[in-house]
């Protein structure tokens, strides 16, 4: 700092105020101390600026199974939030979330004075954990379910599973089947919460969940095998299914493409893919009604829909529902 100083001819004052782009320096030496920054590759001492300050600009992320779309989306946008607001992110990568791992990464997250810490915090297992977390740094959960008592922001599961169970049933099928999440999920347990509402609540048969799904195009489609042998069941027929999440449904589909007996499902997928900054919708085709006639269909569903009719390529829109954001008094 003080050859920068000397380079500009200001003080190291001046260069500090600079650096934290105080507003009272003018700009004609504003620009002077920038331009000695530059031409010496000058880089403020993060730790002797922390130590200083007393802070480190730094929040701590709990993370899990980053393989998978959604919390790797999380992941990305509160990086990038962070970077944002001129933060540094430090994660905290479990292959579990049980309750010793996710204490313990709280530990290591806290000997490097993290000013917050961020947890995705998908099972119940992680959000039990929390519940025992000092409350002497601030912390909030990201994909905890709505009724998790922590401060948390979440999608709304299940109003959106009941938009897109209602929407299927709009079209006039007599019910709809659901391919489940991991039972461990909070997600998965608040859209099949939803569905079921839905249903009952409509006066439909409420089949059995189609469990053994993990989030996964894979999953969906070994399971998606075994639905389309019974697609033209006359006994347990079906005719519409929502799936838990997007690539569920896709696995779904290409399974049920490819079976002769299947026919063509059409997907009313949504895609759970930037955390917390949704902003993207997907584009299903017209869903013909059972008996022929067609019809378009509009709803908001967050996890996946698929409808037994040929697909065509222009369709209703589906919204994401909003994040419901809950802070813990």
């Amino acid at each position: 700092m003080a050859d920068v100083a000397l380079a500009a001819g200001v003080s190291h004052q001046t260069v500090s105020r600079v650096l934290n782009d105080h507003p009272n320096v003018k700009p004609a030496t504003r620009e002077r101390v920038l331009a000695a920054i530059r031409e010496l590759g000058y880089r403020p001492n993060v730790a002797a600026r922390a130590l200083v300050t007393r802070r480190t600009r730094t929040l701590g992320v709990i993370s899990f199974n980053t393989t998978l779309y959604g919390p790797a989306s999380m992941l990305y946008g509160i990086e990038q939030a962070a970077k944002d607001l001129d933060y540094f992110v430090a994660v905290a990568a479990l292959s579990a979330l049980d309750r010793r791992s996710v204490l313990d990464a709280v530990e290591r997250l806290r000997d490097q004075a993290v000013e917050g810490m961020i947890v995705i915090a998908p099972q119940n297992s992680a959000v039990n954990a929390l519940s025992q977390v000092r409350s002497d740094i601030p912390l909030v959960a990201v994909g905890c379910g709505t009724h998790a008592a922590l401060s948390s922001v979440a999608v709304d599961n299940e109003a959106g599973a009941e938009r897109a169970t209602s929407y299927l049933l709009d079209l006039g099928h007599p019910t709809v089947h659901h391919v489940a999440g991991p039972r461990s999920w909070l997600d998965a347990q608040e859209r099949e919460a939803g569905w079921r509402r839905t249903l009952l609540a409509r006066g439909c048969p409420v089949p059995e969940p189609i469990y053994g799904g993990d989030w996964t195009a894979r999953s969906g489609f070994e399971l998606g095998r075994e639905i389309a042998a019974r697609v033209r069941d006359e006994n347990d027929p079906v005719t519409a299914v929502f799936c838990a999440n997007d690539h569920t449904a896709l696995g779904l589909l290409r399974a049920v493409q490819q079976h002769p007996r299947g026919g063509v499902l059409r997907s009313a997928a949504d895609h759970h893919s930037t955390g917390l900054r949704r902003g993207r919708s997907a584009r299903p085709g017209h869903g013909d009604r059972p008996g022929g006639r067609r019809g378009r269909g509009h709803a908001r569903p967050a996890p996946g829909a698929a409808g037994h009719r040929e697909p065509e390529p222009r369709g209703a829109r589906l919204h994401r529902p909003a994040a419901r954001v809950a802070l813990n008094p």
